[in-house]
């Protein structure tokens, strides 16, 4: 991404670099940044990695947990106080008292976790204070598929934008849209309700991509469905328009007023976004939902393929050295997390895991090249449910059993958020390249996936209690294995 800011914006990062590594000296830290598409379980995530290290939670795979080093845990005012705080108290107790899921990432927010420990190693005892600060940066994976437009201009935006919008699987989403922008001249005179028009409708073709029955990925400009407190601006009230590539177009026409929006967003909303966000990281868990995918069809398999080559090929990835590290973060590890494992059967875990690998595997071969270290993991940061068996005729079946949240319905029957239930969820495949296949009905239609997962959002779990009555952490699959890959080293 170096290529893509200006001489500027890379002075700003080194300065802020160099006061960081100074203010380190004192206060050691490591930020870690927490991403994906909506609804991949962010905020989720982000609760129980805190609730779990505050309450001294099972962790047997997180070795400073297991060994006993963590003294102690505690939340501190955060370094940024221009950036809103990540509202843990509220999240915690949407998940605890009410079991409900917390509201999902709309903006980008952050929080100061510290943790008190005593390094297993000697001489790393002598050097160390035995404190470090986590700096968590929670924000919309959407907005990080915007950082590949400050590598293009207008037309290229536009060009591109046509060409997506006029494959099958999104044709008729953007009919509305493409039909409004080929009967509007570029060259027309500048106009604020045409703009707005073109705006809207555009817009509404994106969130029909993003619709559960579609689960569409690759979406830019990510700040169409994730406004913020630039809704209504005028660097967000723009759209591609049709026209003939390599044409000149005149000043004070339509599509010049779209240009210059365009620039505007790059300079006012992604450039800053990434000089003063994405440029600070240190480590980087990218979270993924890739069931969903799944359960719409091969073309938003192939979709979200996309999408997450270009979320992990905008970081600063790899090592850097003493000297350089001075003057800019890379990030050296990076999580790529399938989430909401607790919807399959541990026997599919390992499974899922082998399929979001496959989705990424592009990226990790870029990330490898760079140095940086690249894992994957299927978990769920809060388990919803439970795992079973039950007989079927001669068969048995494994099951998961939970409260399903009220209004899903199983087998036409709606539940009511208070019943629990057990489900058979299916089997992923074996291989993972199926899940890019799609079948064809013999009316031509496409098929529904060889691997549908029951697909049914359970409530969150009610807290167990010890005999002695004390209430115990947040229950997860596999998050201490997150955990142990994205700071133990630091805590070792």
């Amino acid at each position: 991404m170096a290529s893509l800011t200006t001489y500027s914006d890379e002075a700003r990062i080194a300065f802020d670099t160099l006061t960081g590594r100074a203010a380190g000296l004192i206060s050691p830290s490591l930020r870690i940044g927490v991403t994906g598409l909506s609804r991949a379980g962010k905020t989720v995530f982000i609760t129980a990695f805190i609730h779990n290290l505050l309450h001294g939670g099972r962790l047997p795979m997180f070795d400073a947990q297991k060994s006993g080093r963590i003294s102690k845990a505690y939340l501190e005012h955060q370094p940024d106080d221009a950036v809103p705080r990540f509202q843990y108290e509220d999240h915690i107790a949407a998940l605890v008292e009410s079991r409900i899921w917390p509201e999902s990432t709309r903006a980008i927010s952050e929080l100061r976790l510290t943790v008190e420990f005593e390094s297993a190693s000697a001489w790393n005892r002598l050097l160390s204070r035995g404190k470090l600060s986590f700096d968590i940066v929670d924000y919309p994976g959407e907005w990080l598929l915007d950082l590949p437009l400050l590598g293009k201009d207008y037309d290229t935006f536009c060009q591109e934008a046509m060409e997506m919008a006029r494959l099958p699987v999104r044709a008729e989403l953007s009919a509305e849209w493409r039909e409004m922008a080929s009967g509007i001249d570029p060259d027309a005179p500048a106009d604020e309700m045409t703009a707005r028009r073109l705006f809207e409708a555009f817009s509404t073709y994106l969130r029909a991509c993003k619709a559960d029955h579609r689960a569409l990925s690759t979406l830019p400009p990510g700040r169409f469905l994730m406004p913020g407190d630039l809704e209504g601006s005028p660097a967000l009230t723009f759209a591609p328009l049709e026209f003939e590539p390599g044409k000149k177009h005149k000043p004070g026409s339509l599509h010049a007023m779209m240009e210059r929006r365009f620039e505007a967003y790059k300079t006012h909303v992604i450039r800053p976004f990434f000089r003063d966000h994405i440029a600070r990281l240190d480590r980087q868990i990218v979270l993924v939902d890739a069931m969903q995918a799944m359960n719409a069809g091969a073309e938003a398999v192939t979709d979200l393929e996309r999408a997450l080559t270009e979320i992990l090929s905008c970081f600063r990835q790899g090592r850097g050295n003493l000297l350089t590290g001075l003057f800019a973060h890379r990030i050296d590890r990076i999580l790529v997390a399938a989430t909401k494992a607790d919807h399959i059967h541990h026997e599919s875990h390992d499974r899922l895991q082998a399929i979001v690998r496959r989705l990424a595997d592009r990226a990790i071969a870029r990330a490898d090249f760079s140095g940086a270290a690249v894992d994957v993991l299927a978990m769920a940061a809060v388990r919803a449910t439970r795992e079973g068996t039950v007989r079927q005729g001669k068969e048995t079946l494994p099951v998961i059993i939970g409260t399903p949240l009220a209004g899903e319905t199983i087998a036409g029957e709606t539940f009511d958020g208070e019943t629990e239930t057990a489900i058979f969820p299916g089997d992923l495949p074996e291989k993972p390249g199926l899940i890019f296949q799609q079948k064809k009905a013999e009316d031509g239609s496409d098929s529904p996936p060889d691997h549908p997962i029951r697909f049914v959002r359970f409530r969150p779990p009610r807290l167990e209690q010890t005999a002695e009555g004390v209430t115990l952490s947040l229950p997860h699959i596999r998050l201490d294995r997150a955990l142990e890959f994205l700071v133990g080293d630091h805590l070792a």
